[in-house]
This record gives C-alpha cells, sequence and structure tokens, in this order.
C-alpha cells in the first residue's frame, strides 16, 4: 500500500454518523476526542486538517427525545438544527483541549456548485487552514432537502477535498475498507487493500448485486474516491475506532483500502482549468506581470492588468494573454469584469476607495491559476 498519508500536507478527514453518535445513541464524546487529539498531534507536525463529520440529525433526536427517526422533513430540519450546537460544541470543547482552534463550517452542495460561492468557500476555508483553525464541516441540513434524504456525506468530503486541493481524504467509517463481496455473507472475501480510484470494477464490487455494504453505504465511499482524485487527492477507507488510526496512516502505516488518485494534484488541477470550454473573458497584462506570473509563479495583481475583455462574474475561468495576445495562463477571477475594468492599472491597496470592499488583494491567486 503506498503512504498515501505519510507526505500528504493537507488532509480531509469524514467521519460518519453511525461513528460519531455511537450507532445513533447521541455524540461519542470518547471517540470525538480521539479523533480531536490525533488531529491537533498532525496539526502540530505542520498538517492542515479539515473534519468533515456527520451526526448533526441523530444528536438532535437525541436532545428532543425522539426514539425513531422522523420521515417528516421538516422534522429532520429541526432535528439537524438542534443537534448541529451539540456537534459544533462538542467538537469545540475537544479541540481546544489540544490547543486547536476551531470553526464551524456549514455547506450544500449548491455552494459548491455556484463558481462564486465555491470561491467564496474556498477563499474561507483556506484562511481559516492559514489561521491553524481546524474546520468543522457538515451539510446544512436545516435548508436542504436531497441531501437529508440521501445522507451522503461522502460526497462532501470528496467535494471538500477537491475545493481546497487536499493530498489526500480520510474516510473513517464502520468497516474495515473494502472487500470484493460482502464479508458478511462470504467469510473468504477478500480485502482490496489498494486500488486505482475510478476503477469500474470497484463499484461492481461495493454496490453490486446482493452487497449490503454497498446498499449501507461502501458505495458512496467507492464513488467519493473516485470524485476527490480528480482534483489529484487520494483516499483511504478505514475502521473510524481503529487505534490512533489517524496517527498511523499519518506515519505511513498500511491502515484500510488505499484508493490511489492516478493523476498527481498539480497536474489535475491544471488539467481541469486548461479545458475549460467556457472561458467567460480575458485579461491583457504587462510585461512585468507576464514575467510574474509566467516565470515567477507568482499571483496577477490589479496593476499588472493593461486591458479587460468578456462579461465575467467572480469564480469565471478567464484567459490572462501577454501584450503580444499570447495566452500565458487560466484562472478563476476573484473580481467581476466590471469590477476588474475599474481596478486595472492600479495598486491593490486602492481597491477598497475604488469598489468599497476586497475580495481578495490580487485578481488571480496563485493557487487558482495555471500556465498554458
Amino acid at each position: 500500500m503506498p503512504e498515501v498519508l505519510k507526505n500528504a500536507r493537507r488532509i480531509v478527514v469524514k467521519v460518519g454518523s453511525s461513528l460519531v453518535t455511537n450507532e445513533g445513541r447521541g455524540i461519542d464524546a470518547e471517540a470525538v476526542g480521539n479523533w480531536c487529539r490525533q488531529l491537533a498531534t498532525l496539526a502540530q507536525q505542520g498538517r492542515e486538517l479539515l473534519m468533515v463529520s456527520s451526526g448533526a440529525i441523530a444528536e438532535g433526536m437525541k436532545r428532543l427525545g425522539w426514539a425513531t427517526r422522523p420521515t417528516e422533513l421538516h422534522e429532520l430540519q429541526a432535528a439537524a438544527a438542534v443537534g448541529q450546537m451539540g456537534l459544533a460544541q462538542m467538537y469545540e470543547t475537544q479541540l481546544s483541549r489540544h490547543g486547536m482552534g476551531s470553526a464551524q463550517v456549514l455547506l450544500t452542495h449548491a455552494d459548491l456548485a455556484d463558481r462564486e460561492r465555491y470561491l467564496n468557500a474556498r477563499s474561507t476555508l483556506l484562511t481559516l487552514l492559514g489561521l491553524q483553525v481546524i474546520p468543522v464541516i457538515n451539510e446544512n441540513d436545516t435548508v436542504v432537502n436531497d441531501e437529508i434524504k440521501f445522507g451522503d456525506n461522502d460526497t462532501l468530503g470528496a467535494l471538500v477535498a477537491n475545493l481546497v486541493e487536499a493530498d489526500a481524504l480520510v474516510i473513517l467509517t464502520d468497516q474495515r475498507g473494502l472487500y470484493a463481496a460482502d464479508p458478511r455473507k462470504d467469510p473468504a472475501a477478500r480485502f482490496i487493500d489498494e486500488a486505482v480510484a475510478g476503477d469500474p470494477s470497484l463499484e461492481r464490487m461495493a454496490g453490486g448485486a446482493g452487497s449490503s455494504i454497498g446498499s449501507g453505504g461502501m458505495i458512496t465511499k467507492v464513488l467519493a474516491a473516485k470524485r476527490a482524485a480528480r482534483s489529484g487527492a487520494s483516499t483511504i477507507i478505514a475502521w473510524g475506532r481503529e487505534p490512533d488510526v489517524l496517527l498511523r496512516l499519518g506515519a505511513g502505516e498500511p491502515i484500510g483500502t488505499a484508493l490511489v488518485a492516478g493523476t498527481p494534484k498539480r497536474a489535475a488541477r491544471k488539467q481541469w482549468m486548461a479545458d475549460h470550454l467556457q472561458l467567460r473573458g480575458a485579461v491583457t497584462v504587462d510585461d512585468g506581470a507576464v514575467l510574474k506570473v509566467r516565470d515567477q509563479g507568482k499571483s496577477l495583481l490589479p496593476i499588472g492588468v493593461t486591458q479587460v475583455d468578456g462579461d465575467f462574474h467572480r469564480g469565471d475561468v478567464i484567459a490572462v494573454r501577454s501584450s503580444s495576445g499570447v495566452e500565458i495562463a487560466r484562472g478563476l477571477a476573484n473580481y467581476s469584469s466590471t469590477e476588474a475594468r475599474l481596478i486595472a492599472r492600479k495598486p491593490s491597496s486602492q481597491i477598497v476607495g475604488l469598489l468599497g470592499f476586497v475580495n481578495e488583494p490580487e485578481l488571480i491567486h496563485r493557487d487558482n491559476l495555471v500556465l498554458t
């Protein structure tokens, strides 16, 4: 098994509801405390950690005294709202015990589908990581419906990995990992130590006919690994109650199933942006900006922009062209075309005076820019 986490700097950890709430009996303080201790230790090693945690509805049910999960949408949303208070409180308490700051971030799939909201969410999460704060992320179950219906935080974990360009996604579950068949029906079922994320045979193993593991959620983990691999992140599926599982994985110990991304992270992101078919516009830059962007790997500042073409919005992919019209890069715009025209040729210190606000000091941040 490759040492997926040993050299990973930015890691998304997803824990399922059954683990967080001890099979629905309410938040398991001891389990959450163990994960938080491990997260803090990894953070002290220089890693950047994000936690995607289920469990709000189950905790809300406990607090409301409901013995069975309701079927009405408004009751599920109410349970999520009540339970989210306890979930956030538990993570904040446990992380602070180890000297770590925490933040609650509630997202929906729609937040990550809209380019402007995507960029806003990305900026917030990266800022939190820069402040050495661990974001605790959950789906915003109080305002969505199909996410509650399907209960798929595995997908959210993969989307967060895509969002922040994580090196690895760790999915902690109540299974040891992925088997070629259901081990509860076939004791001789082969355990999958390692495979390539996106291999079609994995989906057949996890969700084929008669696979109770698949119907119980393993298929969503395999599909999440496939999604995470699109941005170059490899995935590990492991038993969440394995002692010091995160620390041991971080040390390179082979635990669980490793689903390895076929494309390196940097190449995956470059491929996505370079192949983006819907370029919304372009900016022409001076020779100094060409030198900084192309040769020095710097961000594109407004002062280097000489011309703005097209009609684009914050979060759209735009081209960066030299004065001779040659495309040198593509990236996600921090400002709309209208705003870009106002701040072009101006130092970043003047943005707030010109626009009345500042999204970012850069027109395109280097993390959102690839050379073409």
